[in-house]
This record gives structure tokens, C-alpha cells and sequence, in this order.
């Protein structure tokens, strides 16, 4: 840790989008998702596919979360047992029915972050000060993202196809200029503001490995560099969403920091991120029909003050 370099000194020349929107903006690049790109992904509807990305909460196989964090659990708190009792509540006519409530950290399934979620040197997104996340985030909490929603033109890019493997290995990195050849390969480049959904199928391991998938854990994703963030500012990219649980390589092999483009792209840029998305049938479709965009429509959950909050995203083709 003492030879990792601060946040301040990766990011010091680092673009930043904050005062762009306003001084009280709470969505940032989301801004860049106006009416006309809303139609612009609409006219990518061609076959009336619907896929839904969420990942299943509470899988009987488990479910992939950030080392720290528990899975969701539910928990019955009526079902047909309940009303063998005398003191049942009665209702006229005779029903019955179930309840059950769910105790999970919020960003503990397929989810979006808050712009509040991250942050270093005080401030997080907008330059708010980091004191307004004290018992809960009084700026660029979860809730405006949920209120504005997210919808626009949705590219697919299978990294993992794109390097012949079924998934990427831990700690595998990637850039912007793989994501544009991974694009290219499959025949529709990326274009200015659309949402970037990126397979690299990392979680299969989980799936395979249990508990064992946390030893010495350490993600594929993208890897920091100046020019990463530069091409993410000048393609006004509003949102990136991965299959992975945090989006970008945990480490960063160049400098050691950890989670670098959350603090590059969300605090600075005010690009929202979505993690732990289910992008297999999907990649499976697009790889079958060589199409490779859609319309994305997703909308968190409105949290009053939240970090983040689920989400059940839909690719429409």
C-alpha cells in the first residue's frame, strides 16, 4: 500500500465534466441521453426480442457479490402454515395469502451505482462535498438516476468471444481501443452516446468455483489510462455496464490502485456504471443474428439517499 500512488496523483491531469449540466446536476453523462437518442435506440428495434439482464436474486447456485458484502436473503413471513393458527388474521370471504421481505445490500444484485458511491480528495461527483454522504447521500444518490431513467441505443461487446475464449481469465485487462476492434469484428461500430454493455462471462467462475472464486480476487475489466478516459469524454458515453461485479480490473497493473475508473469515469466524467448484469442469452442471440444493438431501457429502484439500488435492465432487438 505505501508504494501505491494517491488517487490525486493517478487522476491529477484527469478530465472532468463537473459544473457541465449545472451546479446542482446529480445525473452527469446521463444528460447526454436526450429525447432524440431515446429514438435513435428505438430505431434499433427490429425483431421484437426482449432480454432481461437482471441476475437472479437469491439463485439456488448463489449470488456474486463484492468480497464483504452477504447475498440477499429472504426470509417467508406468511405462507399457508401461517394460517393454521387461531389468532391468523380473518379476512371476509376466507383469503389467504403470502408475504416475504427481502434483507440485501443494495448493491448486492445486478445494479447501478449512485454518482455519490465513490469518490477521493474530499469530493465526490459535481464537486459535493463527501461530508453530504454521512448517514445516507444528501447529493448524487441513486434516487435522480432512477427518476430520470436510462434509455438510449445499447451496444453488445462480447470480449470474450471477441479473444476465442469462453470467459476472461482473473485479472485480464482491456482498453477502449479493444472495445472499437471488438465492435468492428462484429460489424457495427461504437458510436457517440451509446450505452456500452461489455461480456466478459468472468462470473461463470463463480458459478464453478463457490467460495473459491474470492481467493486472491482480482477482476477483468477495463484498465486505466489517460487515453481511456479521454475517448470515454469525447464519445459522450452515458453509461457503462459489465457482467462483472465492479466493472474495471480491481487492481490496476500499472500503478496498483484500486477501482481507478470509478473514480476516472463516475466521480469526475459522471459516467453512471451497472454492474453484475446477465448478458448471456443475450450474447448468445447477437452472436447467432449479427445484431448487436438494441434498445436499453433500465430504471434503479427510487431509494431515497441510496448508494445504489437494483435493477432489472431490457434489451430490446
Amino acid at each position: 500500500m505505501a508504494d501505491v500512488p494517491a488517487m490525486t496523483e493517478v487522476l491529477a491531469d484527469a478530465p472532468k465534466n463537473w459544473g457541465k449540466w449545472g451546479d446542482d446536476d446529480e445525473v452527469g453523462a446521463l444528460n447526454y441521453l436526450t429525447a432524440d437518442e431515446v429514438l435513435r435506440g428505438v430505431r434499433h428495434v427490429r425483431q421484437g426480442k426482449v432480454f432481461t439482464l437482471q441476475r437472479l436474486i437469491g439463485d439456488p447456485k448463489g449470488d456474486p457479490v463484492w468480497p464483504g458484502r452477504s447475498p440477499a436473503e429472504r426470509t417467508m413471513i406468511l405462507d399457508e402454515a401461517s394460517w393454521d393458527s387461531p389468532d391468523a388474521p380473518q379476512f371476509p370471504g376466507g383469503l389467504h395469502y403470502a408475504d416475504d421481505k427481502i434483507n440485501a445490500f443494495l448493491q448486492g444484485s445486478t445494479q447501478y451505482d449512485a454518482l455519490g458511491h465513490v469518490w477521493y480528495d474530499g469530493q465526490i461527483w459535481n464537486g459535493y462535498d463527501a461530508r453530504s454522504t454521512v448517514g445516507g447521500l444528501d447529493r448524487a444518490s441513486v434516487e435522480p438516476i432512477a427518476r430520470k431513467g436510462v434509455v438510449g441505443r445499447g451496444i453488445l461487446l462480447d470480449v470474450a468471444r471477441f479473444r476465442g475464449k469462453p470467459h476472461l481469465d482473473k485479472g485480464e485487462t482491456f482498453t477502449h481501443e479493444d472495445l472499437v476492434a471488438c465492435a468492428e469484428a462484429q460489424g457495427t461500430p461504437i458510436e457517440k452516446r451509446d450505452v456500452l454493455l461489455i461480456r466478459t462471462n468472468f462470473l461463470q467462475l463463480f458459478f464453478d468455483q463457490g467460495e473459491a472464486f474470492y481467493e486472491g480476487f482480482n477482476e477483468p475489466g477495463l484498465v486505466y489510462s489517460p487515453e481511456l478516459v479521454r475517448w470515454f469524454q469525447d464519445m459522450e458515453i452515458p453509461n457503462l455496464t459489465t457482467d462483472t461485479i465492479a466493472n474495471e480490473v480491481t487492481y490496476d497493473p500499472n500503478n496498483g490502485t484500486a477501482l481507478p475508473l470509478h473514480c476516472a469515469l463516475m466521480r469526475n466524467l459522471g459516467v453512471t456504471l451497472s454492474e453484475i448484469a446477465d448478458l448471456e442469452e443475450l450474447a448468445e442471440d447477437c452472436a447467432a443474428d449479427g445484431q448487436y444493438t438494441f434498445l436499453y431501457a433500465a430504471a434503479p429502484l427510487k431509494i431515497h439517499q441510496a448508494t445504489g439500488a437494483p435493477v432489472n435492465p431490457l434489451a430490446v432487438k
